[in-house]
């Protein structure tokens, strides 16, 4: 138990807290001081590299919480109520996830590749929604996860 929530804390801490990163300080910064072919490039490549990462947290996220679940507590049905709202935001946060790595992300990169600066930008603010989504979603788990036990 104790390697299992190790991994799941890691793998929330390593998703929610680059969301939090690349939302709150390096879109600012990229706004402000680089033009739009830079700054298009700058996000492709981070996203290249941030997504590796959150694919291996969801993975390590869905993987262990499960086994907790059903392992240790014997189902959904011996956990408490915060277990139940955790696991269906984790699950909302990463069908999001999903849908931001094979839709918009994947037409950023051809537009990037492309040099079609329009589109990349387009494609680039439909992330930013998702991502401030998926980072609102990720701060109420972090706080339900938290806080849950004592409700």
């Amino acid at each position: 138990m104790a390697f299992a929530i190790t991994l799941h804390l890691l793998s929330a801490v390593i998703w929610v807290g680059g969301m939090f990163f690349a939302y709150m300080a390096l879109r600012p910064v990229a706004a402000e001081l680089l033009e739009p072919p830079l700054r298009l490039t700058l996000w492709r490549q981070v996203f290249a590299r941030f997504f590796v990462w959150v694919t291996i947290a969801v993975v390590l996220l869905l993987g262990t919480g499960l086994w907790m679940i059903f392992a240790v507590y014997g189902g959904m049905g011996n956990t408490r109520p915060h277990i139940h709202v955790m696991l269906l935001l984790g699950v909302i946060m990463m069908a999001i996830y999903g849908h931001l790595y094979f839709a918009p992300y994947g037409r950023l990169c051809r537009a990037v590749d492309a040099e079609n600066w329009p589109e990349a930008g387009k494609q680039l603010n439909s992330i930013r929604k998702l991502v401030a989504v998926n980072l609102s979603l990720g701060l109420l788990v972090v706080a339900v996860a938290a806080a849950g036990r004592f409700l």
